[in-house]
């Protein structure tokens, strides 16, 4: 097991492991306890009781989160004919309307961080399931990423805005940015909540325990334990 530096150590001094904090504290520690020389990405961290297997117990949606994520969103749109035309105009950054593109997605390019379709194109989309799938790069229309071509420019508009997704992983947790330790615990708080109350929302009615562990952390920082109850009526 890698040892921890100096930085990671003293932080971790800081955070009480047995204490349950109050949103807008745990927030704050998070912040102070930023152990990276560049802008850490803030993340919440949800464990469920969900069972991933069953159909019914899914959570997979989108929030906007009000100060966005503080980083450039790149987008990849799936579109042919007057529909790449618009994706363009909209602002895309890249077109995936033909062979030369697919095939460089196929061989393992994703330098994109959204990709969208028209569901003319999701056949095409489709075949590189194996690339985008496990990179969360696959359009979904419960995700709002597969729209109709007059569609687009909202689509385009709103993922480079700070539109996020949350999906239920395979081991019941879910994993979501919120912003950058440089936004401070104000806006941070903003966006905190605006993405619970859409999680809140989206519990699925055959759950019978949705949320029972929350933490908040830095890029390779330590967690900071959320008192649930509190977050959950943000």
């Amino acid at each position: 097991m890698a040892k921890h530096g100096k930085k990671y150590r003293a932080a971790v001094e800081k955070i009480d492991r047995d204490t349950f904090y109050a949103p807008s504290e745990a927030m704050n520690l998070v912040i102070e306890t930023v152990t990276t020389s560049f802008d850490s990405t803030i993340e919440i961290h949800i464990r469920t009781g969900l069972d991933p297997r069953k159909a019914d117990q899914q959570v997979r949606d989108t929030v906007n989160l009000p100060h966005g994520l503080g980083k450039k969103i790149s987008v990849l749109v799936f579109a042919e004919g007057e529909a790449a035309t618009i994706a363009r105009d909209a602002g895309a950054d890249y077109v995936a309307d033909d062979d030369v593109m697919m095939k460089k997605i196929q061989g393992g390019w994703t330098d994109f961080d959204v990709a969208i379709a028209t569901p003319q194109m999701m056949g095409k989309a489709g075949r590189l399931g194996r690339v985008l799938g496990p990179r969360g790069l696959m359009p979904n229309p419960k995700a709002g990423t597969v729209v109709q071509a007059e569609d687009l420019p909202k689509a385009i508009e709103e993922s480079k805005a700070g539109k996020v997704e949350y999906r239920l992983d395979k081991t019941a947790n879910m994993h979501i940015p919120i912003g950058k330790a440089s936004f401070g615990a104000e806006k941070l708080m903003g966006n905190l909540t605006a993405l619970m109350r859409a999680v809140v929302k989206s519990r699925p009615a055959a759950a019978k325990v949705y949320i029972e562990r929350i933490t908040f952390a830095s890029t390779m920082g330590p967690g900071v334990k959320v008192d649930v109850y509190q977050a959950q009526s943000l």
